[in-house]
C-alpha cells in the first residue's frame, strides 16, 4: 500500500513483550519477583559495605621502616606509631586541624620516593611523613610536617597518654613527673617566672619530650610553637592562633626503650657539643643567703660581719655568702654615679673581700634596670637608648624603650641583640666582680618574653626563647662560675642554673615537687642546678615546721649544691644544727667524688647525672611513675620521706638481677623489687648503694 511508511529497523528495543505479561501476571507472582529485586538491592549494598571494609581497613600503613612505621587510624583521625617486628602501638597522634572521615587514599602523592608520604586535605592542610638519618643504629626517626593551605587554619596534633608516661617539656610551678598529671591551656611555648604566671611555665623547658615506650618528639627552635596539657589525657602541640597560618613540625624518633631513646637523644642534639666541666662542687657549697639589712653599704658590712661571726660560731665557715640583687646594687651604686658626685660617696670605706672570709662572695644581677635608676637615666642622657629592649616605631620618630615590671618597679630590659650593650653588660659584671672580690655571680630575670607578655609581636630574632639562649650564651664568657635563672636551649653551656622557689610546704609545689624538678633539669641536660634553699623560700621567710626542714635538708644533701636561706639555729632545736653539720660533711665526702665521677660520664657520653628508676629498669612499667626516688649514676639510690609525719615509705629497687645495700642497715636487697613500708626515722634517710 503506497499510503504505508516504510518499516526500517531503529535498532531500538520493540514493545516488550515481557512488560504486558507482567500486567497480565497474578498477584502472588507479582510479590514474588518484588521480593526477588528487593534481595538484589540488599545483597548489592551487602557486597559494596563488605568491599570497602576489605579494601579499606580501619588502618593503613603510609609509612614503613625498618623498626617501624606510621599508620593513618580513620576513626579517631589519628597517626600511628608501630615498632617492628611486634607490631605493638608506642604512639597515638590524634590530628585536630583535618576532616577525620577523609582518609589519606592507598597512593600518596610521593609514591616515587619510598621513604616519604605526601596527602593534601584540599583547603585544609597538607601532610608530609619522611624517614630521616637515624642518630643511632637501633633507632629509627619520621619527619611529620604540617602545611596550612588557608589562612585561618591552626594546626594541632596531640599526643595521647593512655597507658603511656611522657616527661620533658616544660617545667611547671606543681613540677609532675611523669608530666601525664599536669595541666595546662593552650599557651606559647616559652619560659616564663612562675612568680609573675603561676600557671605558666616555669623557666627551664626544652622542645624535647620523651615516651615511656622509647618515642621521643623533637620541635625545631625557629617553629612557632604553643603547648597545652590535658591531665592523664594527651599533651598538644599546635600554631599560635590569631595570625598568619604557619606550618607545623617536629621529629619523631622510636628507640628500643626508654633509658635508650634518652641516650639517644642527647648524642643527636649535642654531640661533641657537651659543657666544659664547671668549678668544683666542693667549693660552691653549701650556699648562705643574706637575708641583713639592705638600705645602706655601711648595715650591710655590719649585717655580712654578723653572719660570717654566727657561721663560725657553729662551725659552718665553709661555702658561700650570696648577696640579692638589692644588696649587690646597693654596694655597687658609686659606680653609676656622675663623677661629682663620687668624691662624696668615697668616704665610706671601700670594700675589703676578707669580710667575709674564709667564705667565698656571690652577688646577683639581672637585665633590668628602674627607669628611676641612675644607669638608666644616663643612658637617656647619654643618646644609648639602644642598650634596652625598645618599641619600633611604625612611621619614623624615635624608639620607645619597652617597659616591664621587676620586682614591683617599672624597668626597662637590656637588649640582647646588640653587641655594643651585651659588650657594656659583660664589662660591667666583670668590674662589680672584681671590685667585691665576688667568686661567683648570679643572673636573675633571664627567663620571658617582655613583647608576648604585653601581647606585643616580638621582632624576629627575639622570638620565642631567643632572649634567654642569646643572654645565656653572652654570660657564659664570663667563666663557669656564672649561674643563670634559666634554660633554653642552653644546656651546653657552662652555667650553674637556678631552680625555681618553693613553698615552704610539704605540697607539690613545695617538697613533693623537688625530686621531680631534680629528675625533669637532669633530664633536660641541665645537671648543674642549684636547688631552691633548705625548707623552701616561698610563702614565709623563715620555715616554721622543723621535720620539713629536716627532710628538705636530707633530701639537698644529695644535689649539687646545699644552700641555706634560714640557718638551723634560727629555725630548730640544737640536733638538727648537728645533723646539718654531719650532712655537708657527707656532701663533701660522699656526694661530690659522685658528681665528679658522673660529670665526667655526661661529658663523655650525655648521660644524665641524677637519673630516675626506670634508667636501670626501662621496660617495668612501675618504674615509669617513680617520683620520690633518684639515683646518683648507677649506683647510689636516694629515697627520700616527703610526707608529714611518716617514718616509714614504699621504696622502689631498680634493676632486676642486681643487689642493693642499705647505707644505714647494711642490709641487702635484690634489685626489681618493692620495700614495703620502709622504716626510716627522722633522723634517717634511705640511700642504697648497687
Amino acid at each position: 500500500d503506497p499510503t504505508m511508511p516504510l518499516t526500517r529497523h531503529t535498532g531500538q528495543m520493540p514493545e516488550a513483550t515481557w512488560t504486558l505479561g507482567f500486567r497480565e501476571m497474578t498477584e502472588p507472582w507479582k510479590g514474588a519477583v518484588g521480593c526477588f529485586g528487593v534481595a538484589v538491592f540488599f545483597a548489592m549494598t551487602i557486597g559494596i559495605i563488605s568491599w570497602q571494609a576489605l579494601e579499606q581497613p580501619p588502618e593503613e600503613w603510609v609509612l614503613r621502616g625498618r623498626a617501624g612505621g606510621v599508620l593513618w587510624e580513620r576513626r579517631r583521625g589519628a597517626l600511628l606509631l608501630r615498632a617492628l617486628p611486634g607490631g605493638h602501638t608506642v604512639a597515638v597522634i590524634a590530628v585536630g586541624s583535618v576532616p577525620a572521615a577523609e582518609p589519606p587514599p592507598p597512593r600518596d602523592r610521593c609514591w616515587h620516593d619510598g621513604g616519604t608520604f605526601c596527602y593534601a586535605w584540599e583547603e585544609e592542610a597538607e601532610l608530609r611523613l619522611s624517614l630521616e638519618p637515624p642518630p643511632a643504629p637501633t633507632t629509627e626517626c619520621y619527619g611529620v610536617s604540617w602545611t596550612p593551605l588557608r589562612p585561618d587554619v591552626v594546626l594541632k596534633d596531640c599526643f595521647s597518654m593512655a597507658n603511656i608516661s611522657w616527661y620533658g617539656g616544660v617545667s611547671t610551678r606543681a613540677q609532675h613527673w611523669p608530666l601525664n598529671g599536669a595541666e595546662s591551656p593552650p599557651q606559647p611555648f616559652v619560659s616564663g617566672d612562675l612568680s609573675k604566671n603561676p600557671n605558666g611555665y616555669g623557666p627551664v623547658l626544652e622542645r624535647y619530650f620523651l615516651s615511656s615506650t622509647g618515642v621521643t618528639v623533637t620541635v625545631a627552635p625557629d617553629v612557632p610553637l604553643f603547648l597545652s596539657l590535658e591531665p592523664n589525657r594527651h599533651f598538644c602541640l599546635e600554631t599560635p592562633p590569631g595570625r598568619a597560618a604557619v606550618p607545623l613540625s617536629y621529629q619523631l624518633c622510636l628507640s628500643p626503650d626508654v633509658a635508650a631513646a634518652r641516650r639517644h637523644h642527647l648524642v643527636l642534639a649535642q654531640g661533641e657539643n657537651l659543657p666544659p666541666q664547671p668549678s668544683s662542687f666542693h667549693r660552691r657549697s653549701p650556699v648562705w643567703r643574706y637575708h641583713g639589712p639592705e638600705h645602706s653599704a655601711a648595715k650591710i658590712k655590719r649585717g655580712l660581719r654578723s653572719m660570717v661571726k654566727r657561721l663560725k660560731r657553729h662551725q659552718l665557715q665553709e661555702g658561700v655568702v650570696a648577696l640579692g640583687e638589692r644588696p649587690t646594687t646597693v654596694l655597687t651604686t658609686v659606680d653609676h654615679l656622675p663623677s661629682e658626685r663620687r668624691k662624696r660617696h668615697n668616704s665610706t670605706p671601700a670594700w675589703d673581700p676578707s669580710l667575709v672570709a674564709p667564705l667565698q662572695l656571690s652577688i646577683t644581677l639581672s637585665p633590668y634596670t628602674s627607669i628611676s635608676s641612675p644607669l638608666f637615666l644616663r643612658s637617656l642622657r647619654d643618646e644609648t637608648p639602644g642598650y634596652w629592649l625598645s618599641l619600633q616605631p611604625h612611621f619614623g620618630g624615635c624608639s620607645v624603650p619597652l617597659l616591664t615590671t621587676w620586682k614591683g618597679r617599672l624597668c626597662a630590659r637590656l637588649n640582647v641583640t646588640s653587641e655594643v650593650a651585651l659588650s657594656w653588660y659583660l664589662a660591667r659584671a666583670r668590674r662589680l666582680q672584681q671590685v667585691l672580690g665576688a667568686a661567683y655571680v648570679a643572673f636573675e630575670g633571664a627567663e620571658g618574653n617582655p613583647f608576648l607578655e604585653q601581647a606585643v609581636p616580638p621582632p624576629p630574632e627575639l622570638a620565642g626563647d631567643r632572649y634567654t639562649t642569646a643572654l645565656a650564651a653572652a654570660l657564659a664568657t664570663l667563666g663557669n662560675a656564672t649561674v643563670i635563672s634559666a634554660g633554653a636551649s642552653t644546656s651546653h653551656l657552662p652555667l650553674f642554673v637556678q631552680m625555681s622557689p618553693l613553698r615552704s610546704d610539704w605540697s607539690r609545689a613545695g617538697l613533693k615537687g623537688l625530686i621531680p624538678s631534680v629528675l625533669h633539669y637532669s633530664l633536660l641536660g641541665y645537671n648543674l642546678f642549684i636547688p631552691d634553699a633548705v625548707g623552701g623560700s616561698l610563702a614565709s621567710e623563715a620555715p616554721g615546721d622543723p621535720e620539713l626542714y629536716v627532710r628538705w635538708l636530707q633530701i639537698v644533701t644529695f644535689l649539687p649544691v646545699m644552700t641555706f636561706s634560714t640557718p638551723p639555729w634560727l629555725c630548730c632545736d640544737s640536733w638538727v644544727l648537728n645533723l646539718t653539720r654531719r650532712c655537708i660533711q657527707r656532701h663533701q665526702d660522699f656526694v661530690v667524688p659522685l658528681l665528679l665521677k658522673y660529670s665526667q660520664e655526661w661529658l663523655d657520653l650525655g648521660h644524665p647525672i641524677f637519673r630516675p628508676a626506670w634508667w636501670l629498669s626501662p621496660t617495668d612499667p612501675t618504674a615509669f611513675t617513680i617520683e620520690d626516688e633518684f639515683l646518683i649514676g648507677d649506683e647510689v639510690l636516694v629515697a627520700p620521706i616527703t610526707e608529714k609525719g611518716h617514718t616509714w615509705r614504699d621504696i622502689y629497687l631498680p634493676g632486676e638481677g642486681l643487689l642493693w645495700m642499705d647505707t644505714n642497715t647494711a642490709r641487702v636487697f635484690d634489685g626489681g623489687t618493692v620495700l614495703g613500708n620502709y622504716s626510716a626515722s627522722l633522723a634517717e634517710v634511705p640511700v642504697f648503694v648497687k
